[in-house]
């Protein structure tokens, strides 16, 4: 009988949350989609888990490296479903501001003095604090993709990337979008896949939104936007157009594409039939602490689950939500859905973690891949530390998850089988360096340049 081949990594002793079927299209929603099975050993080949079985039986597989997990948790990568990366460098830059002054007279002023490299180093800084938080996968909205591209390349995160247009860019914008997306998605080892990125329906005109659609059906891309943001948004829409942003994205074809709306706060319930009829893959991220920042409601993730909606756990950019921390919009996400709902069974804390794993993979269609700790799915995990005197005694693993954890943490963040950090090492991305080469250009960008705005918030 042939030897086995050695595993890459194996990880033992630690205890996993599982799924209940994961391959199955809708299972999970409640309580019972998430079990935690003690003394699991995470066996990883090329990338993918191989198999998932006990401590004892994997002792006897040999493995070019091991992980003692012993007293920690592992979770699949959480998935952060909606960010602008680059953002970090603006952390803390316009707050205690409403929206529109947010947006016109300090962002998008400060936005038109980005260029590459800074791009790069907010991205790389961004990657460093998600990879040390837990979080495998992202979904990036920004300018100069090909920079964030290059980052997630070198610092072995897995994410999903579409280059920002504004209808006022001309043809010129949504093209650049599409060549980003075609030329990008598959990149580094598959871990990039790539989206067409219209900023919103209040940004995009929908002669734009309709081509944009033409194009995901045209290239097999799927689309990221904000939408139906806050309920203000909607309001205006309703006001000057006679139709909700959701009902300008059913009307341009949008929602018949594969498409992941950010925010959907503004969501009404006359939205719902046109999601629930819509003909691709249909998902909203929610970034519940900017919404408690700029004064919004919530994301009624209780209406869009019942409309078969995917809802994916998200933090927006660092500019509004100051962290980059999905266990926080974990916890925000239960406790503002229960205020939202007036009914402290809903969000539950087992609801929640589905939503951050495999419900937020699901979302920016990679369910088949990550999300779920199975075999045959991308070996994305982390391991958590749960012995501190914050998260014990642990009478229910899942709320001490969701409402006693946080990012810190995290000791080890995997992805794709390559170790990112080990016992709260990063060992790809050098933080003093990136924080030196950012602190000597942020002078350059934040002089404000008057006239230079990439586009106006007018809703």
């Amino acid at each position: 009988m042939p030897a086995v081949a050695p595993a890459d990594l194996i990880v033992t002793g630690c205890t996993a949350l599982r799924h209940t079927d994961p391959d199955e299209s809708d299972p999970g929603r409640g309580a019972d989609g998430i079990h935690f099975v003690p003394d699991t050993a995470v066996v990883v080949r090329e990338g993918v888990i191989a198999a998932l079985t006990d401590t004892a039986t994997a002792a006897a597989l040999p493995a070019a490296s091991r992980i003692d997990a012993r007293g920690l948790v592992a979770l699949p990568g959480l998935v952060n479903c909606h960010t602008h990366s680059p953002m970090v460098a603006l952390r803390g830059y316009a707050e205690d501001l409403p929206e529109q002054e947010w947006f016109n007279d300090r962002i998008w002023p400060v936005e038109s003095n980005l260029t590459p490299r800074l791009v790069a180093l907010g991205a790389r800084l961004a990657c460093a604090e998600m990879i040390r938080g837990g979080v495998t996968c992202f979904a990036d909205h920004y300018f100069a993709m090909e920079a964030v591209a290059g980052v997630v390349e070198e610092t072995g995160l897995r994410a999903d990337l579409g280059e920002a247009f504004f209808s006022s860019q001309g043809a010129e914008g949504r093209a650049r979008s599409l060549d980003f997306a075609r030329s990008h998605r598959g990149r580094a080892g598959g871990r990039i896949t790539t989206s067409l990125a219209p900023h919103a329906p209040y940004t995009v005109d929908d002669e734009d939104l309709a081509a944009t659609a033409a194009l995901a059906h045209a290239h097999g891309l799927p689309v990221h936007l904000h939408a139906a943001e806050n309920r203000a948004q909607t309001d205006t829409a309703l006001a000057r157009h006679g139709r909700t942003p959701v009902e300008t994205l059913r009307r341009t074809g949008i929602l018949d594409t594969d498409v992941l709306i950010a925010h959907g706060t503004g969501i009404l319930e006359r939205d719902l039939p046109a999601l629930r009829a819509a003909e691709g893959r249909t998902a909203v991220a929610t970034a519940p602490r900017g919404y408690l920042k700029f004064g919004w409601d919530t994301t009624p993730v209780r209406a869009l689950v019942g409309a078969g909606v995917h809802v994916g756990l998200a933090t927006d950019g660092a500019a509004s939500n100051n962290t980059l921390d999905v266990w926080e919009a974990m916890a925000l996400t239960a406790l503002t859905q229960k205020r939202h709902e007036a009914d402290p069974r809903w969000l539950t804390a087992r609801q929640a973690l589905w939503h951050a794993t495999l419900d937020s993979a699901r979302a920016l269609g990679l369910g088949d891949r990550i999300g779920s700790l199975a075999p045959g799915r991308r070996a994305d995990l982390v391991l958590v530390d749960l012995s501190g005197p914050r998260t014990q005694p642990v009478h229910d693993l899942a709320a001490t998850l969701v409402h006693s954890a946080r990012a810190d943490d995290v000791r080890t963040t995997i992805v794709d089988g390559r170790v990112l950090m080990h016992d709260g090492e990063l060992t790809t991305v050098d933080v003093p360096s990136v924080l030196g080469e950012l602190r000597t250009l942020l002078p350059d960008l934040l002089e404000r340049v008057p006239g230079r705005r990439i586009q106006e918030y007018d809703t």
